[in-house]
């Protein structure tokens, strides 16, 4: 796989994407401390800071998370101090460089209603973390077949800690991420998520936004799809779950 490189050779609104969403267009969703931020936590699992080398940023964040608690964070290999790493997975970043977005007639538009259909269906393809509240991040489309809810593709933000096979709704200012994508294993093969993530890309472009997503760097068989119709690997990344260490909180408030 080739990298390719925006604005190489300086920092780029994508290398810390959640912190650009939560701190721009998801801010309604966001819960913030100083120079850390999360989602509420009934919408998605990630959390940011605003420079991973900075011990302010990483006090923020324990003071938002207390003691005990856990972040899903992007980036970061070693635990800082006052941190552990409870497991670490690494993944990839892809862009749109060619995708042929169009509408698609028969894709339904899902809300609120088609959440346990949406979670039943998430739960048995594991695409990645999916929340009662994550259809309110964004679009979500899905394809039915004899009414049931079969396949599913949307925008917004987040991304994901293992063991998921793909991350994703992330909204930074001017790109919009692709998520979710999943079908029912009894229907693959049939083109629908590659119908699907067209279809939310042209709606992504219509307001003037470029897709991205994320996928497990273990998923070859998605990233290749991915890379066939018209995305490029920008950058290889890793996501940790961390948790703050009840004895790091005692000795921060002695």
């Amino acid at each position: 796989m080739s990298v390719i490189a925006l604005d190489a050779g300086s920092s780029h609104i994508l290398d810390n994407p959640a912190w650009a969403a939560l701190t721009g267009p998801h801010a309604d969703f966001a819960e913030r401390i100083g120079r850390a931020v999360r989602y509420q936590q009934d919408v998605a699992p990630f959390h940011a800071v605003s420079d991973e080398d900075d011990p302010r940023a990483w006090a923020d964040l324990a003071a938002l998370v207390g003691p005990g608690g856990t972040a899903a964070v992007r980036g970061v290999t070693e635990a800082p101090v006052g941190w552990e790493v409870v497991r670490t997975g690494h993944g990839v970043q892809l862009v749109d460089t060619g995708l042929c977005a169009e509408p698609d007639p028969e894709a339904e538009r899902l809300g609120p209603d088609d959440v346990p259909e949406i979670l039943d269906l998430v739960a048995r393809t594991e695409p990645g973390p999916y929340l009662p509240r994550t259809v309110e991040l964004g679009t979500y489309l899905g394809f039915r077949h004899q009414g049931r809810l079969i396949a599913l593709a949307g925008e917004r933000s987040e991304m994901g800690v293992p063991p998921a096979d793909g991350w994703g709704r992330l909204h930074p200012p001017g790109w919009t991420e692709i998520s979710a994508v999943c079908t029912d294993p009894a229907h693959r093969g049939r083109g629908l998520a590659t119908r699907l993530v067209r279809a939310v890309a042209a709606g992504i472009k219509e307001r003037g936004e470029r897709p991205f997503l994320h996928a497990a760097a273990t998923n070859a068989n998605a990233i290749r799809l991915y890379e066939s119709i018209g995305f490029t690997l920008r950058r290889r990344t890793v996501f940790s779950l961390l948790r703050h260490t009840e004895a790091a909180a005692l000795e921060e408030t002695a």
